[in-house]
């Protein structure tokens, strides 16, 4: 799950806790958070940063919900097509679990030959939320978890 740090940072998940994860609007990533169930984890990823990269782990703690912002006429994420009966965007809650020592860059991620599948590191890959496969995350973990 990306998101640029000065827009919501892992440092400020660890002070609230838990946030809904709202704003979403490609399909695709639409559709993967429709995916998620409580308890399942993620990575949270610092985009647009100095380094970019993996910088903790979140759970979710509340499965998709339509997003309540694309109702409000007055907010950024408005969607005039939405309707309460058939919303098109959805969120997901999630709540801090772990913020990891360093910063886990695309260059750590590259040297990892095992990860060269991964989502993130796939030319062109852009979405705010992708999936890791299983056995990304464990050896993720593994290797830079605290």
């Amino acid at each position: 799950m990306k998101c640029e740090p000065n827009v919501y940072s892992i440092d400020d998940l660890h002070h609230d806790g838990s946030t809904g994860w709202e704003g979403v609007r490609n399909y695709q990533a639409r559709n993967f958070m429709k995916q998620m169930a409580i308890g399942d984890t993620a990575f949270f990823y610092h985009s647009n940063a100095n380094p970019s990269g993996i910088v903790g782990v979140v759970n979710i703690s509340r499965s998709a919900f339509p997003d309540p912002y694309q109702f409000d006429p007055t907010h950024r994420y408005f969607d005039s097509k939405s309707t309460i009966a058939q919303p098109t965007w959805v969120s997901v809650e999630v709540q801090f679990h772990t913020k990891f020592p360093a910063v886990i860059s695309l260059a750590d991620l590259h040297a990892i030959p095992e990860l060269q599948g991964m989502e993130v590191l796939r030319k062109g890959s852009r979405l705010s939320i992708q999936p890791v496969r299983p056995m990304e995350f464990e050896l993720i973990i593994k290797r830079f978890g605290t």
